[in-house]
């Protein structure tokens, strides 16, 4: 049964600037820890594999690798001890869910960056709409020469 008072309720809790990264990103997340009177910020770095739920109770899972071992730990995005999420690279990924990747090992495990298309260029490093050069229509005599020769 669905309230609309518990989204009220859970708009304040919820994170003013809501987290930018999706599945397959490696992301180094500052968790706050608290040790006696103590608190500092802890740094684990790692691969998004999952991310679910919604709201108040949303959360994602990071895996890394330590002494050839896999350690995966879930984080709440909304949680105050997450205090940001740092994009290292994109993956490219055709899955909603990762976990494939507990049963890779070595390079096998590695994701595909994915490739951003800049508003100043294009993927290729080509800066888009940019006018060509005079004479580009017609091709050079050696340019001709050299794909017309077939040996």
């Amino acid at each position: 049964m669905y309230l609309p008072m518990i989204d009220l309720v859970e708009k304040a809790y919820l994170r003013a600037q809501p987290l930018e990264f999706g599945i397959g990103d490696t992301v180094d997340v500052h968790v706050r820890i608290v040790e006696g009177d103590k608190e500092r910020v802890q740094v684990f770095n790692g691969v998004v594999i999952a991310r679910r739920g919604h709201g108040v109770s949303e959360m994602f899972t990071v895996r890394r690798i330590v002494a050839n071992e896999g350690v995966e730990r879930i984080f709440m995005v909304h949680s105050p001890r997450v205090v940001r999420v740092e994009v290292k690279r994109h993956g490219k990924v055709r899955r909603a869910k990762l976990y494939y990747l507990r049963d890779r090992v070595g390079k096998a495990r590695r994701l595909r960056e994915k490739r951003r298309i800049s508003t100043r260029g294009t993927a290729d490093g080509q800066v888009a709409n940019k006018p060509a050069p005079a004479g580009a229509d017609e091709p050079d005599a050696e340019a001709v020469a050299v794909a017309g020769h077939s040996g």
